[in-house]
């Protein structure tokens, strides 16, 4: 186990970097106008995070010893035709009913 002195330095440390690291934004950016070339890229933060979060768990998922599952497949697919044509709400719905529907239809597979 870890020392008392050497759990709450850490404790500390952890917490001062997560503070400076969201001060460096809010705090010192907080009040400013960004450069619209900055704005231009952080348009684009979400789109190459959500895939890099999702493909993970749609390719190896855990529940499946991982393995791909059909079903998940089906539903990544459905859900990015949702998100495609609709919204994000319709994009989580469409997954989610997707991959409940294929589990109802085929639970042997």
């Amino acid at each position: 186990m870890i020392s008392d002195a050497a759990f709450w330095t850490l404790t500390v440390l952890l917490g001062l970097g997560t503070f400076l690291i969201r001060f460096s934004f809010l705090g010192l950016l907080g009040g400013r106008p960004l450069p619209g070339w900055l704005l231009l890229h952080l348009k684009y933060v979400g789109v190459a995070v959500l895939p890099a979060l999702v493909t993970p768990m749609v390719l190896w998922p855990a529940a499946t010893g991982g393995e791909t599952d059909p079903a998940r497949l089906v539903a990544a697919l459905a859900a990015l035709v949702a998100g495609l044509r609709l919204s994000v709400v319709a994009a989580l719905i469409g997954g989610m009913g997707a991959l409940y529907l294929w589990h109802f239809l085929f639970p042997t597979l």
